[in-house]
């Protein structure tokens, strides 16, 4: 009545696919949480600069020093207040974001910096534009919807694409990576002297 069914032996590939698979997801995991960290770490950067980029824009633009001159008008004000933003970021992404890939040549990266950071201002400039000349709304919400929030959403996204893999790309052979690796090479020639 009572029998035992004999098990079928099939080829024990599992536990390899289960292994290659976790290797996968490890892998996948060691790249998200390194893209997000630096994500998030250019976000809190990028959100200071936002904010002294939005503070100094509001302030030529509404005209606290002044009217009639260049800076009070909306590309102007953007002109003074993005550039100010660019040097608060640089080194806020030199030295904590990108910090184990900055650039031992620092003017080469403040150039490449500088030259990425342009390419954002020009797409901001760019909304600013079309807002006010194809479609006719120049009020001070238009205005600052084009530059603060259109203009900022593409300009950060194409920033931070050319800062993490040009700028601050780890393939560049003159970066400063592993800063740990280097001073643990250094403490170890200072301890063998």
């Amino acid at each position: 009545m009572f029998y035992r069914q004999r098990a079928v032996r099939t080829p024990d590939r599992a536990p390899r696919e289960s292994t290659r698979l976790n290797g996968l997801k490890r892998l996948a995991e060691r790249a998200w949480s390194g893209f997000l960290t630096y994500a998030v770490k250019f976000g809190v950067v990028g959100f200071a600069g936002f904010l002294i980029d939005v503070g100094i824009f509001n302030l030529l633009f509404l005209g606290a020093f002044g009217t009639g001159h260049f800076f009070a008008t909306a590309i102007g004000a953007k002109l003074v207040s993005t550039s100010v933003a660019i040097v608060f970021n640089w080194i806020g992404n030199r030295y904590w974001t990108f910090r184990e890939n900055r650039r031992k040549n620092v003017g080469l990266e403040l150039v490449e910096y500088a030259l990425v950071s342009i390419g954002g201002l020009v797409i901001a400039e760019a909304c600013i534009w079309f807002t006010h000349h194809i479609l006719g709304l120049t009020s001070v919400l238009a205005t600052n919807i084009a530059a603060n929030v259109v203009g900022l959403v593409l300009g950060t996204a194409f920033r931070f694409v050319l800062y993490r893999y040009w700028v601050y790309g780890e393939q560049r052979s003159d970066g400063m990576q592993n800063l740990a690796a280097v001073a643990a090479e250094r403490e170890k020639s200072l301890v063998s002297s």
